[in-house]
């Protein structure tokens, strides 16, 4: 049993940095998904994969799985790469290719 403790990302659909920030515990499957012939649903029979921990803090997270004896791994949160922009680099007189509608 081991678990990936991980800081999700925002969404492609965010611009913002709502829903991010928190720290989660997930379990990797111990067995793999099998589809249904008649139907084609995926199932498993893995009950810890539907499991998923939240945290406010990276330490909370890696507290309660030393606790509980859970084997993890840690993925640090990347911090995003934001460049500041303004309209008025448009039309700046020392681009390298003219801007034109």
């Amino acid at each position: 049993m081991s678990a990936r403790i991980y800081s999700p990302a925002r969404t492609a659909m965010q611009s913002g940095t709502a829903k991010s920030g928190h720290w989660v515990l997930e379990f990797e499957p111990e067995a793999p998904r099998k589809i249904d012939p008649l139907m084609g649903y995926t199932s498993s029979s893995d009950m810890k994969s539907q499991v998923r921990l939240t945290f406010a803090t990276k330490e909370e997270a890696v507290a309660y799985a030393q606790k509980n004896g859970i084997a993890f791994r840690l993925e640090e949160a990347k911090a995003p790469k934001r460049r500041q922009v303004s309209y008025a680099e448009n039309f700046r007189y020392d681009r390298k290719v003219p801007w034109t509608h």
